[in-house]
């Protein structure tokens, strides 16, 4: 049975064994996408230096750019102070991190205050999601 590294202790999990992963490109600050990470896929991640998250609707390991061959290089991983979030500096290969085939999928913007504020679109697709994913 393999032990688990120290540094792996600092982490606070969920019940369900996760904790929100956010990906940041390394060089703008830009925030890339956001998901989860199980130890194993932080162990995975570090052991390797691309990232790899927890899906949650697959119920399995995903390895970012699997199928859309824009995976993300770590640079560098930094943990909050209450250690339950996980914050991953990152290279985006492709400069597409969103399956909507934008850079982020932060993309939508709300504009105006009250009842009248509405979503508005702010990034453009760089790719359309049907070439990405065959």
């Amino acid at each position: 049975m393999m032990t688990a590294p120290l540094w792996l202790d600092a982490i606070t999990f969920d019940e369900n064994g996760l904790a929100p992963a956010i990906a940041q490109d390394e060089q703008t600050g830009a925030i890339l996408m956001v998901a989860w990470m199980n130890a194993e896929a932080l162990r995975e991640t570090v052991a390797t230096g691309r990232a790899v998250y927890w899906s949650r609707s697959r119920r399995r390991l995903w390895r970012k750019g699997e199928e859309s061959g824009h995976v993300q290089i770590v640079h560098e991983i930094r943990l909050d102070c209450d250690g339950d979030v996980i914050l991953l500096k990152v290279r985006q290969e492709g400069g597409i991190a969103c399956h909507t085939g934008r850079q982020s999928c932060f993309f939508r913007r709300l504009d105006g205050i009250g009842d009248t504020a509405s979503w508005a679109v702010t990034d453009p697709v760089l790719k359309d999601p049907e070439q990405i994913y065959k």
